[in-house]
């Protein structure tokens, strides 16, 4: 990854605008991979409608895909979520 946690942290708040993100005492990589697991768990949406991993890792990537930021936030984004896939 080229991009700091900082910086895709600050990218992913973009992307989704509406989620709690902030944390007090955790550092920028920790608030961000717990929101990538959540997001690919599905954990945001109520029980009755949540999807499957595999759907939410699609509709994340299109999103970020599509989202107004660099390039090299597209594809560390990505990879981060190609990786909690892998672990999940």
């Amino acid at each position: 990854m080229e991009n700091s946690y900082d910086q895709l942290l600050q990218d992913y708040r973009l992307i989704w605008n509406n989620r709690l993100l902030q944390i007090e005492g955790q550092d920028s990589d920790q608030i961000l991979l717990e929101a990538i697991k959540r997001e690919i768990n599905d954990e945001n949406s109520h029980p009755r409608i949540r999807r499957n991993k595999y759907e939410k890792f699609y509709l994340a990537t299109k999103r970020i895909i599509e989202a107004p930021i660099p390039s090299q936030s597209k594809i560390d984004l990505i990879y981060l979520h190609k990786n909690m896939m892998e672990e999940n």
